[in-house]
C-alpha cells in the first residue's frame, strides 16, 4: 500500500510493539500531536497503544484507549438502525424518501419521490453537500437543527440523477437520521444508544445529547492545523452539525468491537447484513475501495479486504476496520492529517491486519 512504513510496522502475536513503532513514526515524522490505536490479532487478544502527548499545553500523556470523536464512523451506526427498521418491516430499502418524509426533499433537480432509502445509505442519491467546513471551524460551538442543515443543501442544485453515480455526501445521512426519527418517534441518539451501544455493550460509546460539547471520559485533546501551520484546539465543539453523519464519541477498542459485532451478525439479520455488504466502486476514496450501505471495504496488501468506514472531524481522524475472521484495528490521530500522513495511517492499518 502507498506510503508504507517500516516493514516491521505490524501487530503479531510475538511482536506487539510493532504497532507502537507505527504510532511513534506518525508523531515524530508526520508531526501529529498524538496517535492512539487498538489492535485485535489473530490470537483474539487486544492490545492498545499511544504515542505523542494528549495536551500540547501541558505535555500530559495520552490516555490509553481514550475517548475520541469518531466522525463519519457514525454513518455505519445510522445505517444499522435503518437496516434494523427494514428488518422490522417499518422501512423499505427501495421505497422513496417521500414515503417517510412527504414534501421535505424538494429543490433544483431534487425530489424525494425519486430518491430511495438505499440510495441515501449508498451515496448514490445525487444530493448536494450541506457541510460548510469554513463556518464550522469559525464557530465550532454553534448548535444546528437538522432541518437547518438540510436547508443549506436544498438551496443547491442536485449533483446528478439518483442512481447514476456514487458521490460521498453527508446530506444522505442527515436524511437517514430524519427517517429514523420519523419512523420511531424517538430522537436519533436514543435509537443508536438503545439499538447498538447498549445491545453489544459499547461501554465507552455514546451519541451526544443536544448541547453536549464535552468528551465525557479520559481523552486526548484534538487540534486543527491552520493555514499558517499552527494548531488550534478543537476538543470542545458542538457536534450537532455532524449529527447522523458524524456525532458519535467512542474509543478505538469500542469501535473494533462495533465492527466485529456487525460483521458477526449480532446487530443485523443475515439478509440485511448482506445488503449492507453489497458494494459499488468508491475509487474516489482510494483505489479498490467499495461502498455498501454505510460500510466500506478496502483491499489488503496480503489479500482479501477489511470492512469499516473511517471518520474525520475537527480534532480527530480515525481509520481502521475488521476482517471476517476477527482481526481488527482502529488508529486515531488528534488532528486531521496531511495526505502523506493519512497514507501512513492507512499503511499502518494494512500492515497491522496483514501480519
Amino acid at each position: 500500500m502507498a506510503g508504507a512504513l517500516a516493514p516491521g510496522a505490524a501487530f503479531a502475536g510475538g511482536r506487539p510493539d510493532s504497532v507502537q513503532s507505527s504510532l511513534n513514526a506518525l508523531v515524530k515524522d508526520d508531526g501529529l500531536p498524538a496517535a492512539l490505536a487498538s489492535a485485535k490479532g489473530r490470537d483474539g487478544r487486544t492490545h492498545t497503544y499511544t504515542a505523542g502527548v494528549g495536551d500540547l499545553a501541558t505535555g500530559t500523556k495520552v490516555p490509553k484507549d481514550g475517548q475520541v470523536r469518531i466522525g463519519s464512523n457514525t454513518k455505519p451506526f445510522t445505517a444499522v438502525v435503518v437496516l434494523q427498521l427494514v428488518a422490522e418491516g417499518k422501512v423499505g430499502l427501495d421505497s422513496p424518501v417521500e414515503t417517510y418524509l412527504p414534501g421535505l426533499l424538494r429543490g433544483d433537480g431534487i425530489d424525494g419521490r425519486n430518491i430511495t432509502v438505499r440510495q441515501l445509505l449508498q451515496h448514490t442519491s445525487g444530493l448536494p453537500e450541506y457541510v460548510d467546513k469554513g463556518s464550522i471551524l469559525a464557530d465550532p460551538k454553534r448548535y444546528f437543527e437538522p432541518r437547518e442543515l438540510l436547508d443549506a443543501a436544498l438551496v443547491q442544485k442536485a449533483h446528478f440523477a439518483p442512481g447514476t453515480r456514487w458521490e460521498y455526501c453527508n446530506t444522505n445521512y442527515l436524511m437517514a437520521g430524519l427517517i429514523i426519527q420519523k419512523v420511531t418517534g424517538r430522537p436519533l441518539g436514543e435509537e443508536i444508544n438503545r439499538r447498538i451501544v447498549d445491545r453489544v455493550g459499547l461501554r465507552h460509546t455514546y451519541f451526544p445529547t443536544p448541547g453536549d460539547m464535552s468528551i465525557h471520559e479520559a481523552h486526548p485533546k484534538g487540534y486543527h492545523r491552520g493555514a499558517d501551520g499552527s494548531l488550534r484546539e478543537y476538543t470542545e465543539l458542538d457536534p450537532s452539525w455532524g449529527w447522523a453523519a458524524g456525532a458519535v464519541v467512542s474509543t478505538d477498542t469500542d469501535l473494533n468491537a462495533f465492527y466485529a459485532a456487525l460483521l458477526g451478525g449480532r446487530l443485523l439479520p443475515a439478509a440485511q447484513l448482506a445488503e449492507m455488504r453489497t458494494t459499488v466502486p468508491a475509487d474516489e476514496v482510494a483505489p479498490g475501495a467499495r461502498y455498501g450501505l454505510g460500510l466500506m471495504s478496502r483491499p489488503l496488501s496480503c489479500g482479501g479486504v477489511y470492512w469499516g468506514h473511517g471518520g474525520t472531524i475537527p480534532g480527530y481522524d480515525t481509520s481502521g476496520g475488521a476482517t471476517d475472521d476477527g482481526r481488527a484495528v482502529s488508529i486515531t490521530v488528534t488532528t486531521i492529517p496531511s495526505d502523506p500522513a493519512k497514507q501512513h495511517v492507512l499503511a499502518a492499518v494494512d500492515s497491522t491486519l496483514c501480519r
